[in-house]
């Protein structure tokens, strides 16, 4: 694995790449950093080149204001990525509230997504109204955002997080994310480099933009965890409606299966990879 930095516009990526071959871009959730995929990425590196950014406002990639985190830059971000390191089609897996990023990106530029796979995706298109007034209010307490800290040593916050669902079993690799996400700050305080401005312009960008809104010709590994956040037949209507060519595979694990139940879920992701697209006309479960 190396890591290395690229400059997108005005802004700085920093981004994972193993192997050669076929190029896979890697997409971490929010709060997350491509380290994220670095299990998967060593399954698939004696066949594919495996890219994984840190995307803007998170890990080691710059930080820009609150207002520069909308869906439709973030996958101009990736255009740019992909322009940058000469990229022919790419596969993409996308995890979480990246899933939404992923469509954007297949919306606005047709022709450069081969392949799919969007990992138990987190709200595709614009929440409910129902939910809106309180989900401000909601994201500063969801469980998954404890570790932003701020905590007087790195002991206390790996104590935080120990307990949390993506670093259920604590593995070696679980430990290494936890460990790259976090760093000591001005003030001698650790926290998350996940960046609060981050925080508060994605989940505006939820509250006002869909990502799931036109036919995508694309073919899609939809992968619904047994314990993940997509439980509902409503949640899954946008895919069936909009994806003619998905598969719809359920794997174990909670929402952060490539964490917690790497094996399962990476095999399904390399299958589908290495697996020739069929052009099923309607949705395949299994």
């Amino acid at each position: 694995m190396q890591q290395k930095q690229v400059k997108i516009g005005n802004i700085s990526l920093s981004y994972r790449e193993w192997g050669a071959g076929e190029p896979v871009i890697l997409l971490h959730g929010l709060a997350d950093h491509g380290l994220v995929w670095q299990e998967l990425a060593e399954t698939l590196a004696d066949r594919f080149h495996c890219l994984a950014p840190d995307l803007r406002g998170h890990g080691d990639s710059d930080k820009p204001p609150e207002t520069e985190y909308g869906s439709a830059a973030i996958a101009q971000d990736l255009e740019t990525f992909a322009n940058t390191c000469h990229l022919p089609a790419v596969n993409v897996v996308a995890h979480s509230w990246a899933a939404k990023i992923a469509l954007v990106w297949a919306r606005q530029n047709p022709d450069r997504l081969k392949r799919l796979v969007l990992l138990d995706p987190f709200f595709v298109n614009r929440l409910p109204g129902l939910f809106r007034p309180t989900f401000p209010i909601l994201y500063r307490t969801l469980p998954f955002l404890k570790v932003m800290g701020p905590f007087p040593d790195c002991a206390t916050a790996e104590a935080t997080a120990r307990p949390l669902k993506q670093y259920r079993g604590w593995s070696p690799l679980q430990q290494s994310v936890f460990q790259e996400a976090m760093e000591q700050k001005p003030d001698g305080s650790w926290g998350s480099k996940f960046a609060i401005a981050a925080r508060n312009g994605v989940f505006a960008d939820i509250l006002q933009q869909p990502g799931l809104t036109a036919t995508l010709p694309v073919p899609t590994l939809l992968l619904i965890p047994e314990g993940g956040l997509n439980r509902m037949a409503w949640q899954l209507q946008p895919y069936r409606k909009y994806l003619p060519h998905l598969e719809i595979q359920k794997i174990p694990g909670n929402h952060w299966a490539h964490l917690v139940s790497p094996e399962a879920c990476n095999g399904a992701i390399a299958k589908f990879l290495t697996t020739p697209p069929t052009l099923a006309e309607t949705p395949k479960i299994t």
